[in-house]
């Protein structure tokens, strides 16, 4: 018989609804100490120690010269249970069960409930509890401040568990476990697909960037009997065609070529060429952003700030937004489809995105724009360029780290890019589109599916306790 499904209201099989409190041993706060990240001393729970459902040792503290009294006090036992009592709304309820006799002392911020062994299991209130987190039910009770809940000991132990006899919760936590074994089996192979689609995604781009995803112009050009111009020609037509449309005032600075002997060998027909010799670099200046940006909650143009740049290109969030006429004096940094933009600090600092053209975007803060201005290159394969393994460790290479990763303007324009002729970038673009739009369709379904397998865990606790109300019926 499944142990998950509902029982005959038999005597021995009764559910009764008891509460918690009358059930637990013990019921407290742990050690308030001073902890220490590294040894000597004696290991001690956090927060963090139980933020995984499991009591994990790789994330306690230290502390030392505690009294011999204290010591016994706070000792953890086999079969207690630690209660994240004061979190975060996604964290509070979380537990975890001491399994082994491994010296380890109960430290603050975690409530120790500690069930009476000979009328409630351990595990079955381990997971009781999570279900009780997965339902609702600890925000429904919980006191709500600012980025943190908290339940106190007394709506704990009011909590009315379902309980049945001992035998028959140890039955149900086997069924449990069994079946989330197999969910955790079939989630491990899920996020296995993730890591390689994403393994796949970066060859594909590390393959468009060193001509091997689509034939070059070179080998076209042999197939068709016709000749190829250099990599040394196309980057004198690069430049050449960057300073015609230069409009700028004084004197023409020519952009410089980057040291090859430091660069992978380009395929035939490619030239090195920097990020200045094919585009206009800037950020929002620090004055600009002061006294013009005026943020207001119905403006009609968005700001586009660093968080804006993920790691796999545009990311929409819920932007701040300016009116358009208090940003006339910022021509430079209203941005237009097809704009590429890098995150210059932070921990982003290296990540780039396209500019949608779904709406009026403006240059915000931490972020530059880096906007194409010649016509030998297409913005679309800069980006994956400057996202492809390559593209991004060269970037990475010219980061400052003083107080946080950084790029300055300057930087930014002497980024080495390995450019092809632009009827093959056209070609690269359009191949690496294709096959990350059936990456993206894969990983929809891997997505939905590991959304299914929470959902799948929800109903295996809610078959499992909330049959109590057929039982007692």
């Amino acid at each position: 018989m499944n142990a998950l499904a509902p029982r005959a209201a038999s005597p021995e099989h009764e559910w009764k609804a008891i509460p918690l409190g009358e059930l637990l041993l013990e019921l407290r706060n742990g050690l308030v100490a001073v902890q220490e990240k590294e040894l000597p001393g004696i290991p001690i729970t956090r927060i963090e120690t139980i933020s995984h459902g499991v009591v994990n040792l790789d994330r306690v503290r230290y502390v030392r010269d505690v009294p011999s009294e204290k010591l016994k006090r706070f000792w953890l036992k086999k079969g207690d249970l630690l209660f994240s009592h004061i979190n975060s709304d996604l964290h509070l309820g979380k537990t975890a069960v001491v399994i082994s006799e491994v010296p380890l002392l109960h430290g603050m911020n975690l409530l120790l409930l500690r069930p009476d062994p000979n009328r409630l299991a351990s595990k079955f209130l381990h997971y009781w509890l999570d279900h009780c987190r997965r339902v609702g039910r600890f925000m429904a009770i919980a006191q709500h401040a600012v980025n943190q809940s908290s339940l106190n000991q007394q709506k704990i132990s009011s909590l009315e568990i379902p309980l049945p006899p001992l035998g028959v919760q140890d039955e149900i936590v086997a069924e449990i476990e069994k079946q989330f074994s197999r969910l955790d089996e079939a989630v491990a192979n899920l996020k296995r697909v993730k890591a390689n689609l994403k393994r796949y995604k970066a060859s594909v781009l590390k393959a468009a960037v060193e001509g091997r995803l689509v034939p070059t112009e070179a080998e076209l050009s042999r197939k068709e009997g016709r000749t190829c111009e250099s990599g040394g020609n196309l980057a004198k037509h690069i430049l050449r065609t960057r300073q015609s449309r230069w409009n700028g005032k004084g004197t023409y600075k020519v952009p410089s070529l980057p040291d090859e002997t430091r660069l992978p060998i380009a395929p035939i027909g490619w030239a090195w060429v920097t990020v200045e010799a094919l585009a206009f670099v800037t950020k929002l200046a620090g004055f600009e952003y002061t006294k013009y940006v005026k943020y207001e909650e119905r403006g009609d143009l968005a700001v586009i700030k660093a968080e804006n740049a993920g790691p796999e290109g545009f990311r929409r969030t819920e932007f701040s937004r300016i009116c358009s006429d208090t940003v006339s004096q910022l021509t430079r940094s209203q941005l237009k489809p097809g704009d590429l933009l890098m995150v210059f600090v932070g921990a982003g600092t290296g990540r780039v995105a396209c500019v949608p053209d779904d709406q009026p975007y403006f240059l915000g803060p931490n972020i530059s724009m880096i906007r194409i201005e010649t016509a030998f290159a297409d913005s679309r394969y800069l980006e994956h360029y400057l996202r492809s393994p390559l593209g991004y460790s060269l970037a990475l290479g010219l980061v400052k780290a003083v107080a946080q990763p950084s790029l300055s303007m300057g930087t930014i324009r002497t980024i080495p890019v390995a450019m092809p002729p632009l009827s093959e970038q056209y070609r690269i673009v359009d191949e690496v589109d294709r096959r990350l739009s059936l990456v993206r369709g894969v990983e929809i379904q891997v997505d939905a599916n590991l959304k299914r397998a929470q959902r799948l865990r929800q109903a295996i606790l809610q078959t499992a306790f909330e049959i109590s109300a057929v039982a007692r019926q």
